[in-house]
């Protein structure tokens, strides 16, 4: 054997290693894809009804928040008609209301001081059977100024 053909045999028994560990790693390499591929139809096949189940859970939530925004516009459409209503009434009846309560105190007053004096008025207003502290008796007449 000459020295070229013994590195021939060499050269060819490096690439025969060679060619053989490249198999072995494409061999691996096509289990791992198709390990690979499995995985994926898997997932897709249990992601699709997720998938539909989401989407039929957003599409609920939507209408119940179109329920809920018309609930909220009723609400506030109540809400402005009765706070409408209240400045009518207070409007309407708060200052009259306070006009004849204002004459009626009036009214009563002149009474009271016409048939006995303001004491006697004053008596009739205090609860039986209450007695009342030293420092309110004789009302703002008594009290210390400061």
């Amino acid at each position: 054997m000459s020295g070229g053909e013994v590195a021939g045999l060499i050269v060819a028994v490096f690439w025969a290693i060679l060619v053989s560990f490249l198999a072995v790693a494409l061999a691996r390499l096509a289990q791992t894809l198709k390990r690979t591929t499995e995985l994926v139809a898997s997932v897709t096949e249990q992601a699709v009804p997720l998938l539909g189940e989401a989407s039929e859970a957003l599409r609920s939530a939507h209408t119940q928040l179109d329920r809920v925004d018309t609930i909220t516009a009723d609400v506030a459409e109540v809400t402005s008609n009765a706070s409408a209503l209240s400045s009518t009434v207070a409007s309407a009846f708060g200052g009259p209301l306070v006009k004849v309560a204002a004459f009626g105190y009036g009214v009563r007053r002149a009474v009271g001081l016409r048939s006995g004096g303001a004491g006697r008025a004053r008596a009739r207003t205090a609860t039986a059977g209450k007695v009342l502290p030293a420092s309110r008796r004789g009302g703002r007449r008594n009290r210390p100024k400061d």
